[in-house]
């Protein structure tokens, strides 16, 4: 059988479509391609902002309306928030919230037969079907959240915080790196919460994945910036742990912090982002920042902007806000109207565009090691000695492109820094002396 996994949203949806992946190959399915017809689709929506609510509606409806005799499963964020909406939009056979989750798989092959029994899964090393190599994957470790900001919605569609065991975590890190996987990412809804509600910590599982596997990168998603021990940076001591911090602000402006009910200060995330950085001189601090939240005058503005200017992120992921029924948020005012948010946004755009080419300057003559991915490019088969173009990732996050005619993808080569790409946002690179260093 043929399964497709459509997946919006944030990297703990890819972690669990990449889980989903494995469940179905040990139960004898094979994973349709690209543009390749499927007899059962699994849609694995979100609802983090309103326009992400919308894209979820889309998909299903494109998935159905492409392949109306397939089975479509949906699953997300935006299944258990409107679970109505959802089944109408895509005509589904089964919606499970997000805490069914882990029965998906069964529970979707059980749809073709309801009188014959779901196969039992294989063992690992006897699925039939050889895996498509990949460079990074997502882990999840832990679910749900405690706090309650004034415009997230998805700690009501996740529900309460619970942390995956760490030593069920280091095994499937292993399982992964046996099957050639080179960098793996921790992330969750709150990733810096993992184990809290049973005394545990993110530094001790980060500890026990680098002690007991021999993964060559590990590198951390979101987190939140708090609930971090006191000695947390003291982890970037350790070389496989990547260098790339991404901690949501969400605003730069301290009364805007404190009507969005977030847990930091600008005065906070400032120290905090200079132990960072003091830990490890090549760091790379990236953040969130939602565009016209409630209240948020022209004062406030250009308090952020001016925060935001200071910290000198390497990135900015600007969302506009949008009112999501059933938070705090919805109900605030003033509204801040659209053509207000989408001039900050192109205002923020173009602070954003500038710190990003301040940061990369810094790696210019650099040599760095690059998680090379697979290639963008590929030679044209009357020109079998022309050039691949490779797209891969420095420790820091960095986005790095490469010409070569050797085989690149999925190794760790190093390369010198020598330009910024013409999009502004990218390196430029050339191969290094004595370059393989992982494969």
């Amino acid at each position: 059988m043929r399964v497709r996994l459509e997946t919006l949203g944030c990297r703990l949806n890819e972690a669990e479509a990449q889980v989903w992946a494995g469940e179905f190959r040990q139960r004898g399915c094979r994973i349709a391609d690209d543009g390749e017809k499927a007899e059962l689709v699994v849609v694995n929506t979100c609802a983090v902002t309103g326009e992400a609510a919308r894209k979820s509606r889309q998909l299903l409806r494109r998935v159905r309306r492409r392949q109306p005799q397939a089975r479509v499963v949906a699953s997300g964020c935006y299944a258990s928030l409107e679970p109505a909406a959802a089944a109408a939009a895509g005509r589904t056979d089964l919606l499970l919230p997000n805490a069914g989750k882990e029965r998906l798989v069964p529970a979707a092959l059980a749809l073709f037969d309801a009188m014959t029994p779901v196969p039992p899964a294989l063992p690992e090393t006897a699925v039939p079907r050889r895996r498509p190599r990949r460079s990074r994957a997502f882990v999840k470790i832990q679910d749900g959240c405690r706090h309650r900001c004034s415009y997230c919605i998805v700690t009501v569609a996740r529900g309460a915080e619970r942390s995956r065991p760490a030593a069920e975590t280091v095994a499937e890190v292993r399982r992964l790196v046996a099957g050639g996987v080179l960098e793996v990412v921790l992330t969750g809804v709150h990733t810096a919460g993992y184990g809290a509600e049973r005394g545990g910590r993110l530094d001790t599982l980060v500890r026990a994945i680098l002690q007991d596997t021999d993964l060559p990168r590990l590198r951390l998603g979101s987190l939140e910036p708090w609930d971090l021990p006191e000695d947390f940076f003291r982890l970037f001591e350790a070389p496989r742990l990547m260098p790339h911090l991404h901690l949501p602000l969400q605003s730069g402006s301290d009364k805007i912090l404190k009507r969005m009910a977030r847990r930091v200060r600008t005065r906070d995330y400032e120290r905090l982002a200079a132990q960072a950085r003091a830990a490890h001189p090549d760091m790379s601090i990236t953040t969130d920042i939602v565009v016209g939240f409630p209240g948020e005058g022209e004062r406030e503005w250009r308090e952020g902007l001016e925060f935001i200017e200071r910290m000198g992120f390497a990135g900015v992921h600007p969302f506009r806000f949008s009112a999501r029924p059933g938070t705090a948020a919805a109900r605030m005012g003033p509204m801040v109207p659209e053509t207000a948010k989408k001039a900050r946004s192109r205002e923020l755009q173009a602070l954003v565009s500038r710190l990003r080419l301040d940061f990369l300057r810094r790696f210019l003559n650099r040599e760095l090691p690059v998680l090379w991915e697979a290639a963008e490019t590929t030679a044209p088969a009357a020109r079998p000695r022309a050039a691949t173009i490779y797209g891969g990732y420095t420790p820091n996050y960095l986005r790095v492109r490469q010409e070569s005619r050797q085989e690149l993808a999925h190794r760790i080569h190093a390369a010198r820094m020598t330009a910024i790409g013409a999009d502004g946002s990218t390196l430029v690179g050339v191969p290094a002396a004595g370059s393989l260093l992982v494969e």
